[in-house]
């Protein structure tokens, strides 16, 4: 075997620490230390650990041995470790039609899909007092929602029903925990949403957030959330919404599948880096 690549696993109390066999368990963590201990430990394989979570702990020994790449889903990875973004096809940005997600009706005016998980003060900062103001739909898996009795929560939705979703929304909001803001971190949604030609609203305290989206969708508090939402409820349809949905697929070259290839093969292969030039500068 040339190489072992992992995506990175982590203790979960109550899933994947309990024996196996147990109500609930999961095997991917003793799994992933099998691998660990026979490919990178024994036999000291080029090994890839893909930390899409930031779960790996700064002073983890694995990041000292030689053989060894740490990669993070970050524009902005922790020292030692190299960028490899989750990737979306190079087709899927290439075929994209503004004028045509422009045109499309989006009876909604705000959106959002994904999970609660570290989300809350993103959430209580940004959506929320947006919620109060505007139709809206939160669809995720979200368990703690007490504080937020007027937000319409409607629970998780399968993948099938993400575009389509997208589709009728005007603009999302991008919500991270503090570990992704701090680093640039975007996840999929970013480009699921965009793609749909739902415009991505993101907030200033994003590390990156002029590399991702134009400085028209780029917030700095809720009341600017709201005061873009209305601009944009108003133009929808237009000519400046292409503009600002052909803004946004613009900037998610760095996300091309193309790049992450060319940045995994330089690790596997021990060569520098690629880097990507963009108009804010190199990624």
């Amino acid at each position: 075997m040339d190489a072992l690549f992992l995506e990175w696993r982590w203790p979960i109390p109550g899933r994947n620490t309990t024996p196996c066999g147990a109500a609930t368990h999961t095997c991917d963590l003793h799994r992933q230390q099998e691998l660990l201990d026979h490919y990178t430990h024994r036999l000291s394989i080029r090994t890839v650990l893909w930390d899409k979570d930031q779960q790996l702990p700064p002073d983890d020994r694995l990041r000292s041995l030689g053989h060894v790449t740490v990669c993070e889903a970050a524009l902005h990875p922790s020292p030692g470790a190299v960028s490899l973004l989750f990737p979306i096809a190079d087709d899927a940005i290439d075929q994209a039609d503004p004028a045509a997600l422009a045109a499309e009706h989006r009876p909604l005016p705000l959106i959002y899909i994904g999970n609660q998980y570290g989300r809350d003060t993103a959430f209580t900062t940004y959506f929320a007092p947006a919620a109060a103001r505007v139709a809206h739909r939160v669809a995720g898996k979200w368990t703690d929602t007490a504080r937020w009795p007027h937000v319409n929560f409607t629970g998780r939705i399968p993948f099938t029903e993400v575009g389509p979703t997208y589709r009728s929304s005007v603009a999302t909001v991008l919500l991270a925990p503090d570990r992704y803001a701090c680093s640039g971190q975007f996840t999929q949604r970013l480009f699921e949403a965009v793609l749909a030609g739902c415009l991505p609203l993101v907030p200033a305290s994003l590390r990156s957030a002029d590399i991702v989206a134009p400085r028209e969708l780029i917030i700095a508090d809720a009341h600017e959330l709201i005061t873009t939402l209305t601009t944009l409820t108003r133009i929808a349809r237009s000519r400046t919404h292409a503009d600002l949905i052909a803004g946004c697929v613009k900037r998610l070259d760095p996300f091309r599948l193309s790049h992450q290839i060319r940045t995994i093969s330089a690790v596997l292969a021990g060569r520098p880096i690629p880097q990507l030039l963009l108009e804010g500068g190199f990624v």
